[in-house]
């Protein structure tokens, strides 16, 4: 929500009008000077909408405030040159509302587009965090980041590797708006507060990494779609894309990574097709680059990979794991009570390369149980068993 600089306005005056931390508001403006704000200049305010209210036969400020449970003086920063003594019936006037409910519903069918505009809807009422491209899909769509804090702990989630796992999407991004809740509201998550965590952490996301893929598996092939036919004729045939994991191009991107892509490989398909083909070689396909860029990039000091399914975490690759990648995934284990296992005979993944490039803590979570795609039925109970996962991710 924007707001107008009045005589005598600093941002800490701002965090106390508002009950926001004065952090929050400080990164919801970043490119602003914080020492030499202008009267009239827009400040952004993050969690707050504004709503519109016209004046009825009666209204002052004061009562307006009262029924609103404002201050007044968050009407008058509202709005540009209020006069309370000069109101109208009929005139319209911004009135602040506390955002305290959930702006992503995660209990559908989880498209890019869906994912898209809560992302758009996010960062506009939660200003403070931040989002960008890091590459593009096959068919061209975005691959967006997310980043909120800028501690000097840098901690990555992912979801949606597969493309017929897109429930992790709205698991991952459910977190998202209840993470940014807690901080804008100081509400503590499972009794933990989340202020600390904003603070000493960076957290990136990328909330669905194969959206080519999601979006066949959920809305199958779009009329006139050019690659239509070969991706048919790749999935023997049939326009039933449920147990499609590739990308667009047949390939899986979990395979697609230099750590013994080799041996995974010739063990697996070496044509494209629905799952387990890795491509002709390691890192040739556009999302898997984004990724592997993204990651040198920001030099991450632990990520979390999310999948379906199976209620465990995969937590090392060749002894090559840190010691405290055991402390962490216990830790992991006991607030979801997924199992924790240390390896199983799978290579070419994003969580070996990780761990085989930087030696650092690197896990793939298996969420939920069943045949994918897991059913919306089961959303509450994953976003509950996770939940626990994602936090301590954090304050690990």
């Amino acid at each position: 929500m924007d707001i107008f600089v009045r005589p005598g306005v600093s941002f800490w005056y701002l965090s106390q009008v508002f009950s926001i931390p004065l952090r929050l508001i400080l990164d919801s403006n970043r490119e602003t000077n914080s020492q030499a704000l202008s009267i009239g200049q827009r400040i952004r305010i993050p969690g707050y909408v504004s709503v519109n209210y016209q004046i009825q036969y009666g209204d002052s400020l004061w009562l307006i405030a009262q029924r609103n449970n404002l201050s007044l003086d968050m009407l008058f920063l509202s709005n540009i040159d209020l006069n309370p003594n000069q109101l109208q019936v009929g005139q319209t006037i911004r009135v602040p509302r506390r955002v305290t409910w959930s702006l992503v519903n995660g209990k559908q069918n989880y498209d890019y587009n869906t994912m898209m505009n809560d992302l758009q809807t996010l960062v506009a009422v939660y200003p403070f965090i931040q989002m960008s491209n890091i590459g593009t899909s096959v068919l061209g769509l975005n691959l967006p980041e997310v980043l909120i804090g800028n501690g000097s702990k840098r901690v990555h989630y992912n979801a949606s590797f597969h493309a017929n796992e897109w429930i992790t999407t709205p698991v991952l991004m459910t977190f998202l708006n209840d993470y940014l809740l807690s901080l804008t509201n100081q509400n503590s998550i499972r009794g933990i507060s989340t202020l600390p965590l904003y603070l000493q952490t960076m957290l990136s996301i990328v909330p669905m990494v194969n959206p080519d893929g999601v979006n066949l598996v959920i809305n199958g092939i779009p009329e006139n779609a050019s690659w239509g036919e070969q991706v048919i004729e790749w999935n023997d045939g049939s326009t039933d894309f449920s147990n499609w994991k590739a990308n667009i191009n047949g390939v899986d991107l979990n395979d697609q990574f230099p750590a013994r892509w080799e041996a995974e490989r010739e063990r697996n398909p070496k044509t494209p097709g629905p799952r387990d083909y890795g491509g002709e070689a390691p890192l040739t396909q556009p999302e898997a680059i984004a990724m592997a860029d993204l990651t040198r990039r920001r030099d991450f000091s632990r990520i979390l990979a999310f999948h379906t399914q199976g209620e465990v975490i995969y937590w090392g690759f060749e002894n090559l794991e840190p010691p405290e990648a055991e402390v962490i995934v216990n830790e992991f284990s006991r607030v979801s009570g997924y199992e924790a296992v240390k390896t199983i005979e799978s290579y070419a993944g994003y969580k070996d390369w990780f761990i085989q490039e930087w030696r650092r803590p690197g896990y793939t979570v298996e969420l939920g149980t069943g045949e994918n795609p897991l059913p919306l039925s089961q959303f509450d109970e994953i976003y509950q068993e996770t939940l626990g996962i994602f936090l301590a991710g954090l304050y690990m």
